[in-house]
């Protein structure tokens, strides 16, 4: 019986394990009319402590999802069209009752599914792939910036 040893960490094997997380929450959101940028987005305010400047706001989720600041502006105007985030004076946005009712119904839904992902990974294992996805992201992050100058 040959084995075959464990992929080094690449751009593919990090570009796998997301699409696959992705592919699993997108199921759960998809029940719910909800889009992966919503959520993110819907996040943001709903962990957030209040209301949250809507300037901040874009400019977190722009930093996320790499995105442009339009797109992020758009996906905001949409959680407010669909009455999961209002305004709150003229620069501000605040998530409503009914957008933390579906954030916290999306949150315990996806729930068993990383609970089940992550099972039997050893925290040390956990620790390490965090400190190595952070700097890969922050250097990824610093190449990114270096590109739009």
């Amino acid at each position: 019986m040959t084995t075959t040893a464990p992929p080094v960490l690449n751009p593919r094997v990090i570009a796998l394990a997301h699409y696959a997380a992705r592919a699993l929450l997108e199921s759960v959101l998809a029940r719910h009319g909800m889009t992966f940028q919503q959520s993110v987005t819907l996040r943001v305010v709903a962990v957030g402590d209040g209301a949250t400047e809507t300037k901040n706001l874009v400019d977190g989720v722009v930093g996320s999802l790499k995105i442009d600041a339009a797109e992020a502006r758009s996906v905001v105007d949409e959680l407010i069209a669909a009455g999961l985030l209002a305004p709150d004076g003229p620069s501000l946005v605040r998530i409503t009752d009914t957008g933390r009712q579906l954030f916290e119904t999306t949150s315990a839904e996806t729930a068993p599914f990383t609970a089940r992902v992550y099972a039997g990974i050893p925290a040390e294992d956990l620790a390490v792939a965090g400190r190595v996805l952070s700097l890969i992201t922050e250097r990824a992050d610093a190449e990114l910036a270096a590109l739009k100058k």
